[in-house]
């Protein structure tokens, strides 16, 4: 039975060196190997419509962040509701939220019914101010979104 078992090992190891195509060379790292610089737009956004998505995308630009989110998702109330309670956040005694980050994944949730297009460049900073410092503490959070928030300003009053 050993012999069969080893048998087999060895055909299916075998087998993977002979199966596809390959193009001649053994190398499995091509000559380039510095990673891709990141674009801009390295990030998806879901469940927004065009307007909100291109709000987010220009706010985004326009503060630079050090670290991008991989995903931005526009959720109803319902489900950002089940969201904040799967990912145990936590919102202080009294307070709202109308977004926040799950920094393991670098994923922001918007609660499409709640928020509010005026204040969203504010919130976002502070969102991108968590994933900046990878920290869930809220002051960390919002010395990053300082600077965010200056770019902000700085932008409004260029495009006047």
């Amino acid at each position: 039975m050993k012999l069969a078992a080893g048998m087999v090992l060895f055909f299916l190891g075998f087998a993977q060196f002979s199966w596809g195509q390959t193009s001649g060379s053994a190398n499995l790292v091509s000559g380039d190997l510095s990673a891709p610089a990141p674009s801009p737009n390295s990030y998806v956004v879901f469940g927004a419509s065009p307007r909100q998505e291109a709000l987010v995308r220009a706010q985004i630009q326009i503060m630079q962040p050090a670290v991008l989110p991989l995903r931005v998702f526009f959720v109803p109330h319902w489900k950002y509701v089940d969201n904040t309670r799967i990912f145990h956040l936590h919102v202080p005694t009294g307070y709202t939220s109308a977004m926040f980050t799950h920094l393991p994944s670098r994923t922001v949730f918007i609660d499409a019914d709640r928020y509010i297009e005026e204040s969203l460049g504010y919130w976002l900073a502070h969102e991108l101010g968590h994933l900046a410092t990878s920290s869930p503490r809220e002051d960390d959070a919002e010395k990053a979104a300082h600077e965010y928030r200056k770019r902000l300003k700085q932008a409004r009053i260029e495009a006047r």
